[in-house]
Protein backbone atom coordinates (compact mmCIF):
# COMPACT_ATOMS: atom_id res chain seq x y z
CA UNK A 1 0.00 0.00 0.00
CA UNK A 2 1.27 3.42 -0.97
CA UNK A 3 0.07 6.89 -0.04
CA UNK A 4 -1.00 8.41 -3.34
CA UNK A 5 -2.27 11.85 -4.34
CA UNK A 6 -4.20 12.24 -7.59
CA UNK A 7 -4.63 15.83 -8.77
CA UNK A 8 -7.54 16.37 -11.11
CA UNK A 9 -9.22 13.40 -9.46
CA UNK A 10 -12.65 14.92 -10.10
CA UNK A 11 -12.18 14.75 -13.88
CA UNK A 12 -12.68 12.11 -16.53
CA UNK A 13 -9.39 10.18 -16.47
CA UNK A 14 -8.59 11.25 -12.91
CA UNK A 15 -11.75 9.73 -11.46
CA UNK A 16 -11.16 6.40 -13.19
CA UNK A 17 -7.53 6.39 -12.03
CA UNK A 18 -8.53 7.26 -8.47
CA UNK A 19 -11.10 4.47 -8.31
CA UNK A 20 -8.63 1.91 -9.65
CA UNK A 21 -5.94 2.90 -7.14
CA UNK A 22 -8.43 2.64 -4.25
CA UNK A 23 -9.54 -0.78 -5.50
CA UNK A 24 -5.89 -1.87 -5.52
CA UNK A 25 -5.70 -1.08 -1.81
CA UNK A 26 -3.70 2.14 -1.83
CA UNK A 27 -4.38 5.03 0.53
CA UNK A 28 -5.56 7.65 -1.95
CA UNK A 29 -6.12 11.38 -1.57
CA UNK A 30 -8.18 12.96 -4.33
CA UNK A 31 -7.22 16.58 -5.05
CA UNK A 32 -10.38 18.16 -6.48
CA UNK A 33 -11.19 21.70 -7.59
CA UNK A 34 -12.59 23.70 -4.67
CA UNK A 35 -16.16 24.90 -5.19
CA UNK A 36 -18.96 26.13 -2.92
CA UNK A 37 -21.23 23.21 -3.88
CA UNK A 38 -18.81 20.72 -2.28
CA UNK A 39 -18.88 18.81 -5.56
CA UNK A 40 -16.25 16.14 -6.09
CA UNK A 41 -16.91 16.02 -9.81
CA UNK A 42 -17.19 12.49 -11.18
CA UNK A 43 -16.18 11.06 -7.80
CA UNK A 44 -19.67 11.99 -6.61
CA UNK A 45 -20.81 9.08 -8.77
CA UNK A 46 -18.33 6.56 -7.37
CA UNK A 47 -19.57 3.64 -5.31
CA UNK A 48 -20.05 3.99 -1.57
CA UNK A 49 -17.12 1.60 -1.07
CA UNK A 50 -14.79 3.86 -3.08
CA UNK A 51 -15.88 7.06 -1.34
CA UNK A 52 -15.64 5.42 2.10
CA UNK A 53 -11.94 4.66 1.55
CA UNK A 54 -11.10 7.95 -0.15
CA UNK A 55 -9.66 11.12 1.35
CA UNK A 56 -10.75 14.24 -0.56
CA UNK A 57 -8.73 17.47 -0.55
CA UNK A 58 -10.54 20.44 -2.11
CA UNK A 59 -8.25 23.22 -3.32
CA UNK A 60 -6.85 24.95 -6.40
CA UNK A 61 -3.82 23.58 -8.24
CA UNK A 62 -2.71 27.18 -8.85
CA UNK A 63 -2.19 27.73 -5.12
CA UNK A 64 1.31 26.58 -4.07
CA UNK A 65 0.49 26.47 -0.36
CA UNK A 66 -2.54 24.26 -0.93
CA UNK A 67 -0.60 21.93 -3.22
CA UNK A 68 2.21 21.58 -0.70
CA UNK A 69 -0.29 20.83 2.09
CA UNK A 70 -1.97 18.13 0.00
CA UNK A 71 1.39 16.50 -0.79
CA UNK A 72 2.65 16.21 2.79
CA UNK A 73 3.31 12.56 3.64
CA UNK A 74 2.51 11.36 0.12
CA UNK A 75 4.66 8.74 -1.65
CA UNK A 76 3.42 9.18 -5.22
CA UNK A 77 1.65 12.03 -7.04
CA UNK A 78 -0.30 11.41 -10.23
CA UNK A 79 -0.65 14.95 -11.58
CA UNK A 80 -3.66 15.22 -13.90
CA UNK A 81 -5.12 18.61 -12.90
CA UNK A 82 -5.26 20.66 -16.08
CA UNK A 83 -7.38 22.76 -18.40
CA UNK A 84 -7.71 20.63 -21.52
CA UNK A 85 -10.34 22.03 -23.91
CA UNK A 86 -8.62 23.31 -27.04
CA UNK A 87 -11.38 25.74 -28.20
CA UNK A 88 -11.52 27.36 -24.76
CA UNK A 89 -7.75 27.88 -24.88
CA UNK A 90 -8.31 30.26 -27.81
CA UNK A 91 -10.53 32.35 -25.53
CA UNK A 92 -8.66 32.12 -22.23
CA UNK A 93 -4.96 31.37 -22.87
CA UNK A 94 -3.83 33.04 -19.64
CA UNK A 95 -5.87 30.55 -17.62
CA UNK A 96 -4.07 27.68 -19.35
CA UNK A 97 -0.66 29.03 -18.43
CA UNK A 98 -1.75 29.64 -14.84
CA UNK A 99 -3.30 26.19 -14.43
CA UNK A 100 -1.14 23.94 -16.59
CA UNK A 101 2.31 25.52 -16.29
CA UNK A 102 2.18 27.13 -12.84
CA UNK A 103 0.11 24.27 -11.45
CA UNK A 104 2.78 21.81 -12.55
CA UNK A 105 5.48 24.03 -11.09
CA UNK A 106 3.66 23.93 -7.75
CA UNK A 107 3.61 20.13 -7.81
CA UNK A 108 7.27 19.56 -8.70
CA UNK A 109 8.49 22.32 -6.37
CA UNK A 110 6.63 20.70 -3.48
CA UNK A 111 7.93 17.28 -4.52
CA UNK A 112 11.50 18.59 -4.46
CA UNK A 113 11.08 20.22 -1.05
CA UNK A 114 9.17 17.32 0.54
CA UNK A 115 11.25 14.50 -0.95
CA UNK A 116 8.28 12.88 -2.70
CA UNK A 117 9.21 9.45 -4.07
CA UNK A 118 7.59 9.89 -7.49
CA UNK A 119 5.68 12.43 -9.57
CA UNK A 120 3.85 11.14 -12.64
CA UNK A 121 3.02 14.16 -14.78
CA UNK A 122 0.35 14.10 -17.49
CA UNK A 123 1.23 15.33 -20.96
CA UNK A 124 -0.82 14.96 -24.16
CA UNK A 125 -0.28 13.83 -27.74
CA UNK A 126 -1.34 17.36 -28.78
CA UNK A 127 2.19 18.55 -27.95
CA UNK A 128 3.40 16.78 -31.10
CA UNK A 129 1.13 18.78 -33.41
CA UNK A 130 0.46 17.35 -36.86
CA UNK A 131 2.65 14.29 -37.23
CA UNK A 132 5.90 14.75 -39.15
CA UNK A 133 6.29 10.96 -39.10
CA UNK A 134 4.23 8.03 -37.87
CA UNK A 135 4.05 6.22 -35.64
CA UNK A 136 5.00 9.12 -33.39
CA UNK A 137 7.79 8.30 -30.95
CA UNK A 138 8.77 10.30 -27.88
CA UNK A 139 11.54 11.91 -29.96
CA UNK A 140 9.07 13.61 -32.31
CA UNK A 141 9.44 17.44 -32.37
CA UNK A 142 7.07 19.39 -30.16
CA UNK A 143 4.77 21.90 -31.88
CA UNK A 144 2.49 24.31 -30.04
CA UNK A 145 -0.42 24.57 -32.47
CA UNK A 146 -2.89 25.83 -29.85
CA UNK A 147 -2.51 27.72 -26.57
CA UNK A 148 -3.51 24.46 -24.87
CA UNK A 149 -0.74 22.42 -26.47
CA UNK A 150 1.77 25.22 -25.86
CA UNK A 151 0.85 25.27 -22.17
CA UNK A 152 1.29 21.50 -21.96
CA UNK A 153 4.70 21.73 -23.64
CA UNK A 154 5.62 24.32 -21.01
CA UNK A 155 4.31 22.10 -18.22
CA UNK A 156 6.25 19.10 -19.54
CA UNK A 157 9.44 21.12 -19.70
CA UNK A 158 8.96 22.47 -16.16
CA UNK A 159 8.43 18.93 -14.86
CA UNK A 160 11.46 17.52 -16.65
CA UNK A 161 13.63 20.48 -15.66
CA UNK A 162 13.21 19.48 -12.01
CA UNK A 163 14.46 15.98 -12.83
CA UNK A 164 17.45 17.39 -14.70
CA UNK A 165 18.31 20.13 -12.21
CA UNK A 166 17.38 18.55 -8.88
CA UNK A 167 16.93 14.82 -9.60
CA UNK A 168 13.27 15.09 -8.60
CA UNK A 169 11.87 11.67 -9.58
CA UNK A 170 9.55 12.76 -12.40
CA UNK A 171 7.99 10.59 -15.10
CA UNK A 172 5.86 11.96 -17.93
CA UNK A 173 2.93 10.02 -19.39
CA UNK A 174 1.91 11.22 -22.83
CA UNK A 175 -1.50 9.68 -23.62
CA UNK A 176 -3.05 9.81 -27.05
CA UNK A 177 -6.78 10.58 -27.34
CA UNK A 178 -8.55 8.94 -24.41
CA UNK A 179 -12.27 8.17 -24.54
CA UNK A 180 -14.82 6.31 -22.46
CA UNK A 181 -17.57 6.74 -19.86
CA UNK A 182 -17.71 10.17 -18.18
CA UNK A 183 -15.81 12.05 -20.87
CA UNK A 184 -16.86 15.62 -21.56
CA UNK A 185 -18.95 16.21 -24.67
CA UNK A 186 -16.29 18.70 -25.79
CA UNK A 187 -14.48 15.57 -27.14
CA UNK A 188 -15.44 13.97 -30.44
CA UNK A 189 -16.63 10.52 -29.32
CA UNK A 190 -19.00 11.76 -26.58
CA UNK A 191 -20.19 14.49 -28.95
CA UNK A 192 -21.27 11.90 -31.51
CA UNK A 193 -22.68 9.36 -29.04
CA UNK A 194 -24.57 11.88 -26.90
CA UNK A 195 -26.21 13.47 -29.94
CA UNK A 196 -27.37 10.09 -31.27
CA UNK A 197 -28.42 8.85 -27.83
CA UNK A 198 -30.54 11.97 -27.29
CA UNK A 199 -32.51 11.24 -30.45
CA UNK A 200 -30.80 13.57 -32.91
CA UNK A 201 -30.55 12.26 -36.46
CA UNK A 202 -28.57 15.22 -37.76
CA UNK A 203 -25.07 15.36 -36.27
CA UNK A 204 -23.26 18.71 -36.03
CA UNK A 205 -19.51 18.06 -36.31
CA UNK A 206 -16.29 19.80 -37.32
CA UNK A 207 -13.56 18.64 -39.71
CA UNK A 208 -13.89 14.93 -40.55
CA UNK A 209 -10.46 14.49 -42.15
CA UNK A 210 -8.01 14.48 -39.19
CA UNK A 211 -6.88 11.12 -37.84
CA UNK A 212 -6.50 10.18 -34.19
CA UNK A 213 -5.16 7.31 -32.09
CA UNK A 214 -7.91 6.57 -29.56
CA UNK A 215 -7.23 4.97 -26.17
CA UNK A 216 -10.01 3.45 -24.09
CA UNK A 217 -9.86 5.02 -20.63
CA UNK A 218 -9.08 1.76 -18.80
CA UNK A 219 -5.99 1.30 -21.00
CA UNK A 220 -4.91 4.87 -20.24
CA UNK A 221 -5.37 4.32 -16.49
CA UNK A 222 -3.33 1.12 -16.60
CA UNK A 223 -0.64 3.01 -18.51
CA UNK A 224 -0.46 5.65 -15.77
CA UNK A 225 -0.16 3.01 -13.06
CA UNK A 226 2.46 1.04 -14.99
CA UNK A 227 4.61 4.16 -15.40
CA UNK A 228 4.17 5.10 -11.73
CA UNK A 229 5.21 1.65 -10.53
CA UNK A 230 8.29 1.26 -12.74
CA UNK A 231 11.71 2.47 -11.67
CA UNK A 232 12.69 2.45 -15.35
CA UNK A 233 10.49 5.45 -16.17
CA UNK A 234 12.09 8.05 -13.89
CA UNK A 235 13.28 10.93 -16.05
CA UNK A 236 11.47 9.51 -19.09
CA UNK A 237 8.61 10.56 -21.36
CA UNK A 238 6.37 7.62 -22.19
CA UNK A 239 3.71 7.50 -24.90
CA UNK A 240 0.47 5.67 -24.13
CA UNK A 241 -1.20 4.88 -27.44
CA UNK A 242 -2.48 2.01 -29.57
CA UNK A 243 -0.61 2.63 -32.83
CA UNK A 244 -3.94 2.52 -34.70
CA UNK A 245 -5.24 5.67 -36.39
CA UNK A 246 -8.68 6.37 -37.76
CA UNK A 247 -10.13 9.46 -39.43
CA UNK A 248 -12.95 11.30 -37.72
CA UNK A 249 -15.15 10.51 -40.70
CA UNK A 250 -14.55 6.78 -40.37
CA UNK A 251 -14.96 7.05 -36.59
CA UNK A 252 -18.43 8.54 -37.13
CA UNK A 253 -19.35 5.61 -39.39
CA UNK A 254 -18.12 3.15 -36.76
CA UNK A 255 -20.14 4.76 -33.98
CA UNK A 256 -23.26 4.90 -36.17
CA UNK A 257 -22.81 1.19 -36.94
CA UNK A 258 -22.33 0.29 -33.26
CA UNK A 259 -25.41 2.27 -32.22
CA UNK A 260 -27.51 0.99 -35.12
CA UNK A 261 -28.91 4.34 -36.22
CA UNK A 262 -29.11 6.26 -39.48
CA UNK A 263 -27.98 9.87 -39.22
CA UNK A 264 -27.04 12.81 -41.41
CA UNK A 265 -23.76 14.68 -40.83
CA UNK A 266 -23.67 18.47 -41.01
CA UNK A 267 -20.38 20.34 -40.81
CA UNK A 268 -20.56 23.13 -38.23
CA UNK A 269 -18.11 26.00 -38.80
CA UNK A 270 -18.09 26.77 -35.06
CA UNK A 271 -16.52 23.36 -34.44
CA UNK A 272 -13.64 23.79 -36.90
CA UNK A 273 -10.27 24.87 -35.53
CA UNK A 274 -8.23 27.64 -37.21
CA UNK A 275 -6.32 26.06 -40.11
CA UNK A 276 -2.89 26.48 -38.54
CA UNK A 277 -4.11 25.09 -35.23
CA UNK A 278 -5.71 21.86 -36.43
CA UNK A 279 -3.68 18.73 -35.77
CA UNK A 280 -4.33 16.64 -38.86
CA UNK A 281 -2.64 13.39 -37.93
CA UNK A 282 -1.84 11.60 -34.67
CA UNK A 283 -0.74 7.98 -34.40
CA UNK A 284 1.41 6.92 -31.47
CA UNK A 285 4.23 4.47 -30.95
CA UNK A 286 4.04 2.75 -27.54
CA UNK A 287 7.10 0.50 -27.88
CA UNK A 288 8.88 2.44 -25.14
CA UNK A 289 5.98 1.88 -22.73
CA UNK A 290 6.12 -1.85 -23.34
CA UNK A 291 9.91 -1.98 -23.03
CA UNK A 292 10.04 0.00 -19.77
CA UNK A 293 6.86 -1.19 -18.05
CA UNK A 294 5.35 -4.11 -19.97
CA UNK A 295 2.19 -2.05 -20.68
CA UNK A 296 0.19 -2.80 -23.81
CA UNK A 297 -3.30 -1.62 -24.81
CA UNK A 298 -6.05 -4.20 -24.49
CA UNK A 299 -8.46 -2.19 -26.66
CA UNK A 300 -6.20 -2.09 -29.72
CA UNK A 301 -6.89 -1.98 -33.45
CA UNK A 302 -10.27 -1.61 -35.08
CA UNK A 303 -11.88 -4.37 -33.01
CA UNK A 304 -10.53 -2.92 -29.78
CA UNK A 305 -11.88 0.48 -30.76
CA UNK A 306 -15.26 -1.07 -31.59
CA UNK A 307 -15.38 -2.76 -28.16
CA UNK A 308 -14.48 0.46 -26.39
CA UNK A 309 -17.07 2.41 -28.40
CA UNK A 310 -19.70 -0.16 -27.44
CA UNK A 311 -18.91 0.18 -23.73
CA UNK A 312 -18.92 3.96 -24.03
CA UNK A 313 -22.24 3.99 -25.91
CA UNK A 314 -23.78 1.67 -23.32
CA UNK A 315 -22.83 4.14 -20.58
CA UNK A 316 -24.08 7.22 -22.42
CA UNK A 317 -27.39 5.64 -23.40
CA UNK A 318 -28.26 5.05 -19.76
CA UNK A 319 -30.88 7.80 -19.21
CA UNK A 320 -29.36 8.78 -15.84
CA UNK A 321 -25.97 9.37 -17.44
CA UNK A 322 -27.28 11.03 -20.59
CA UNK A 323 -29.28 13.49 -18.46
CA UNK A 324 -26.00 15.02 -17.26
CA UNK A 325 -25.16 16.15 -20.82
CA UNK A 326 -26.54 18.96 -23.01
CA UNK A 327 -26.47 17.27 -26.40
CA UNK A 328 -28.11 20.25 -28.13
CA UNK A 329 -25.38 22.69 -27.04
CA UNK A 330 -21.84 22.93 -28.47
CA UNK A 331 -19.59 22.20 -25.50
CA UNK A 332 -16.47 24.31 -25.85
Amino acid sequence: MRKILVTGADGFIGSHLTETLVQQGHKVTAFVQYNSFNSWGWLDHSSNEIRRDLNVFSADIRDPAAVRKAMEGVDVVYHLASLIAIPYSYIAPHSYVETNVNGTLNVVQAAKDLGTSRVVHTSTSEVYGTAKFVPITEDHPLQGQSPYSASKIGADQIAMSFFNAFETPVSIVRPFNTYGPRQSARAIIPTIISQIASGKRTLHLGDLTPTRDFNFVFDTVNGFIAVGESANTVGEVVNVGTGFEISIGDLVKLIIDVMGEEVEIVQDSDRIRPAGSEVFRLCGCAKKAKALTGWEPKFAGIEGLRSGIQETANWFTDPANLAMYKADVYNV
